[in-house]
């Protein structure tokens, strides 16, 4: 209760002097200041010119009707009010949450139940400010927890789980964690596997996206802002370090801060706290970082552009993630891990990649990595042969064969060449003459039979035919 109410300003409206008297004493004993009136008039004066974190306020006033000050308060900095009725005053505190009140309570009630009201009250302050961030950011997921290891990263993996190990055992107090990796390496992934796998997996995942947020913006994004702090600051706001309270904050791309808001975000992590803009008080939150980076951040700090105290601090708990490229036969496996996802999202029985799917799996270097593996995969299934996956994005690109990606192709195609000695395969240049032909239409087979002035039953028997070693 103590660390819930430590530095909060709380406004009380209650006639009856002694329940505003135990009330005041009771939340000041907490931690928390407190400013208690016994009128309407004084309430709605207190709103409209002081800054409140919370205001508890009696239906019934001397002057005037309590739920009246529920739009008072909502058009200053809309602070969350707590209407107290009287014992069977059950259909006016009914009527205070449907205006917008945030809890209630009966009268005559004890001081001690008010810890679980203000429980409530900030779970649905968190929760309306998470759903506002997953509707702007839309960055919620339920797929990204479905983490594919494969061979390459058993030591990750192994690493990863040793750091959850720890974390079961501390429960709070955990260290933050940074992830490095190219762009579409799958950094988010593995925050919202460490989150969904961890002790904290019961609590909110916040993911923000450093380098979407403005730079104006970014300190009141992340950290909050009072009434007034700036031009459009019309009302108070809750930041996502205090949205994240008890779960996890991941911020990805990091590097994109300022220096100041880097400065900042280190006093988070060592001291457990946060300052909104425009106020004076500290509020203290218990959140599980993560952070990540698709730059190398000591090189960041050898150029000058990352605080170096926040990078050694950081780096306590740093996880490599390696590109796609030097995963070896993974790029296979991992493939055929995202087909079976897409297949339940697309609701196919029977996709499968084609054996020319599969070379150009292995050999193209994947410049985008894992997300362009994905989007691959998922433009092959809307656009691609219905019978096997052919990669079209990858055929429009290459505007060739998989294996001319790597500067090589029909050696019977290039200036000057004559038929060996040796001899020459006419059924190996049939092949890639078909493989030419598809991927200049993209897999379109009957395309590429109509190129190739044959039907398409032709190319079904000559591929069939490779595919089982044919000669």
């Amino acid at each position: 209760m103590s660390e819930l109410l430590q530095g909060r300003e709380i406004l009380i409206v209650e006639d009856e002097h002694m329940v505003r008297k135990h009330l005041v004493k009771f939340f000041e004993n907490a931690g928390a200041s407190c400013t208690g009136v016994a009128t309407f008039e004084e309430g709605k004066n207190a709103l409209a010119n002081l800054d409140f974190d919370y205001a508890w306020v009696d239906v019934h006033l001397p002057d005037g009707l309590g739920l009246d000050l529920l739009e008072v308060a909502k058009a200053n900095g809309d602070i969350p009010v707590v209407i107290m009725t009287a014992a069977g005053g059950v259909e006016m505190a009914v009527d205070a949450m449907r205006l917008g009140a945030a809890d209630y309570l009966t009268k005559p009630f004890d001081p001690r139940e008010a810890p679980l009201v203000l429980a409530r009250v900030e779970a649905g302050r968190r929760s309306s400010r998470l759903q506002s961030h997953a509707r702007k950011s839309n960055n919620v997921s339920s797929d990204d927890a479905g983490l594919f290891f494969g061979s390459a990263l058993e030591g990750f993996r192994s690493q990863l789980d040793k750091v959850l190990a720890v974390e079961g055992r501390l429960k709070s107090q955990l260290p933050p964690i940074l992830i490095e990796g190219e762009t579409g390496t799958g950094k988010t992934t593995v925050a919202r596997w460490l989150h969904a796998n961890g002790a904290r997996a019961n609590k909110e995942l916040v993911v923000v996206n450093c380098a979407a947020l403005p730079e104006q913006l970014a300190e009141a994004e992340l950290f909050g802002h009072e009434k007034g702090a700036f031009t459009d600051a019309k009302q108070a706001r809750i930041g996502l370090f205090e949205a994240a309270d008890g779960g996890t904050l991941f911020l990805d791309e990091i590097a994109s801060l300022s220096e100041s808001l880097q400065a900042k975000v280190l006093t988070a992590i060592e001291e457990s706290r946060i300052r909104k803009v425009g106020s004076t008080k500290d509020i203290s939150v218990n959140v599980r970082l993560i952070t990540a980076s698709n730059r190398p951040l000591e090189q960041m700090v050898k150029e000058g552009s990352f605080r170096e105290d926040l990078y050694h601090r950081l780096n306590l708990l740093k996880f490599e993630i390696p590109p796609l490229r030097e995963r070896g036969g993974d790029a296979v496996r991992l493939a055929q891990h995202l087909l079976a996802q897409l297949c339940l999202k697309y609701r196919m029985k029977n996709a499968a990649f084609s054996p020319r799917c599969i070379k150009w799996i292995e050999r193209y270097e994947w410049p985008g990595n894992v997300r362009e593996l994905q989007h691959e995969i998922e433009r092959a299934m809307i656009l691609g042969d219905a019978e096997a996956l052919e990669f079209v994005g990858i055929g429009e690109r290459l505007g060739d064969q998989p294996s001319q990606a790597q500067g090589e192709g029909p050696v019977w195609l290039k200036p000057g060449w004559s038929i060996p000695q040796e001899g020459f395969s006419v059924e190996t240049a049939v092949i890639e003459f078909i493989e030419l032909a598809l991927a200049q239409t993209g897999g379109n087979r009957t395309q590429a039979a109509k190129l190739l002035g044959v039907n398409r039953d032709y190319i079904r028997y000559r591929l069939t035919r490779k595919d089982k070693g044919a000669e």
